[in-house]
């Protein structure tokens, strides 16, 4: 039997726009023998989207509607989403109609047929403001793939399809969403990217700017420590408490000389940087062995959890 589908579409003060989404979407559904669902999620709108979804809901029995009580943005979104599917692939796309749903089709036999385990919108030729939006787009696409080591050119492109099992047991939240490849390529992943199609947006405005570029480095920081040192936690804690180390005892070297060859003063600021430094390799040291622990409780707990099942 064909694998089902779960479509999830965020959606944001998007009224203009739901009708000829649906329609396009609902094309795509009856063109293939999978079972699809849609599942919009109404992350808090305050236009008449959640009137219209309402209506699409009691209209069509494979759509599903999510409500947020209030805007918790798109990670959330999805994640809310993913939550109520039952698919056994997941498709996220945009609800602003600048994602062409015609692409969906190739992504899924990327995965149903081309062997991969994610397959990942490119939005080659954008239809975007350039400075506002394409340009910082693709610098921090660069850092991205530079710091994850997995090279995509559109990480922030909605449109995605993954297989079901790499994301299911993903806690996102923050801006995470757009770093899912990377979380399913640490987990085995195979990922592959795809050009697709990019319109321009007729109706609404954009809910983007370039306020979320703060707020995407600080979650690269976090995927950076969780892929390269989620496992090993003291490496990086142990790295920093022997520098600090390292760094105290030249202080203190430096202050047991002078006290000697140039009769300075034991107690000086040197003194307290030199003491700073070795409390921090201290301390750094201890959070090592306590991330150890919690990551061994973690990878315990799971193993007999599923045993158990």
């Amino acid at each position: 039997m064909a694998e089902s589908v779960s479509i999830i579409i965020p959606v944001f003060n998007e009224a203009e726009n739901l009708w000829e989404l649906y329609r396009e979407l609902e094309r795509i559904k009856s063109s293939t023998r999978r079972k699809v669902e849609l599942i919009f999620v109404d992350d808090g709108s305050t236009d008449g989207s959640p009137k219209d979804l309402k209506e699409l809901e009691k209209s069509d029995k494979d759509v599903k509607v999510v409500r947020h009580p209030r805007n918790m943005g798109q990670t959330a979104a999805i994640a809310s989403g993913l939550k109520a599917s039952r698919g056994e692939i997941i498709v996220t796309i945009d609800s602003d109609l600048q994602n062409d749903p015609m692409d969906i089709p190739k992504l899924v036999a990327a995965i149903t047929e081309g062997g991969a385990d994610v397959a990942s919108g490119w939005r080659k030729e954008r239809k975007d403001p350039y400075f506002s939006k394409v340009l910082p787009s693709r610098i921090a696409n660069a850092i991205i793939s530079f710091v994850t080591g997995i090279s995509l050119h559109d990480y922030g492109c909605t449109l995605k399809a993954y297989r079901r099992k790499f994301i299911d047991n993903i806690s996102i939240h923050g801006e995470m969403h757009r770093f899912l490849p990377a979380y399913c390529a640490w987990q085995g992943a195979k990922v592959v990217e795809l050009e697709v199609n990019h319109r321009p947006r007729v109706h609404g405005v954009s809910k983007y700017g370039l306020g979320r570029t703060f707020k995407v480095i600080l979650d690269l920081i976090v995927l950076k420590f969780v892929l390269s040192y989620f496992t090993k936690p003291m490496y990086l804690f142990g790295g920093v408490g022997l520098a600090s180390f390292v760094a105290g005892c030249a202080v203190g070297l430096f202050v047991i000389y002078r006290r000697i060859f140039e009769n300075g003063q034991w107690i000086s600021p040197l003194f307290f940087v030199g003491m700073l430094f070795l409390a921090v390799s201290v301390l750094s040291v201890l959070m090592g062995l306590l991330a150890e622990i919690l990551v061994r409780l973690y990878f315990e707990t799971k193993r007999d959890v599923t045993h158990s099942r």
